[in-house]
């Protein structure tokens, strides 16, 4: 019966088509290349494009900086080699508009009617547009707004707790149920793709950058850079900057 109804649908995925009407959700569909292989019409709009026939056969590179596509590319191969969902995943980058925003991703492997894994599916969800879903964590919106204006300088763990009202054990579980990553976690994440783009669209020195971004010295933000983004700030530079 299940087959059968399946079968009766035809080759298109019209479950696709449910999340056109999911306000601040993105879907998408790339084959085990990392190629887009369909789109919701958010990502159409995201990306300026008229028809899904468009993004068909394009990759990340076309639409995002190299770092930035590189991070996404990555977690497609994590989920084609494993087979696993790779769910929950917070990106934070620039938006078209310059702003800090932060996105969360949850990618599941595609198979065919054997079990092959065929490529990878997934929604991407903003922040903003996530927020009426979060709003039983309005402390945790305080202190995201706070990290989100204020991520330049010296914020503590212990200041952003007593700005939501929570002690620190307390606003690090909520932020790991909300997030799935500590306070500090995603503080220094914020710092990090902030100071990403400086290190591409300024002169600035890497001692100035880090200390502009509340790092306690250049070896500590050389060494928090290497571990989200995969290589040391200098290299970052060199390889990017145009």
């Amino acid at each position: 019966m299940q087959r059968d109804f399946y079968a009766r649908m035809g080759e298109r995925q019209q479950f696709q088509q449910l999340f056109e009407h999911l306000p601040g959700v993105y879907f998408f569909v790339k084959d085990d290349q990392s190629r887009m292989m369909g789109a919701s019409r958010s990502i159409l709009e995201r990306f300026g494009l008229t028809t899904e026939d468009e993004i068909i056969g394009t990759t990340d590179y076309e639409y995002f900086p190299p770092h930035i596509a590189d991070s996404f590319v990555r977690d497609d191969q994590m989920v084609l080699d494993t087979g696993e969902p790779l769910t929950g995943r917070v990106e934070i980058w620039y938006t078209e508009q310059r702003l800090l925003d932060w996105f969360v991703t949850d990618k599941l492997p595609v198979r065919d009617s054997g079990g092959k894994i065929l490529g990878v599916m997934g929604t991407v969800r903003s922040y903003e547009g996530s927020r009426r879903s979060l709003l039983t964590y309005t402390q945790i919106d305080q202190v995201v707004e706070y990290i989100r204006g204020n991520h330049r300088g010296k914020i503590t763990v212990t200041d952003l707790a007593r700005r939501a009202n929570l002690s620190p054990r307390q606003l690090h579980r909520k932020f790991m149920e909300v997030f799935n990553m500590s306070v500090q976690e995603f503080l220094t994440k914020t710092r990090i793709q902030a100071a990403s783009d400086d290190l591409l669209n300024t002169d600035r020195s890497i001692t100035e950058i880090a200390h502009d971004f509340g790092f306690c010295d250049q070896s500590a933000f050389t060494q928090q850079f290497k571990k989200h983004i995969g290589k040391t700030p200098l290299k970052f530079r060199r390889q990017h900057q145009v």
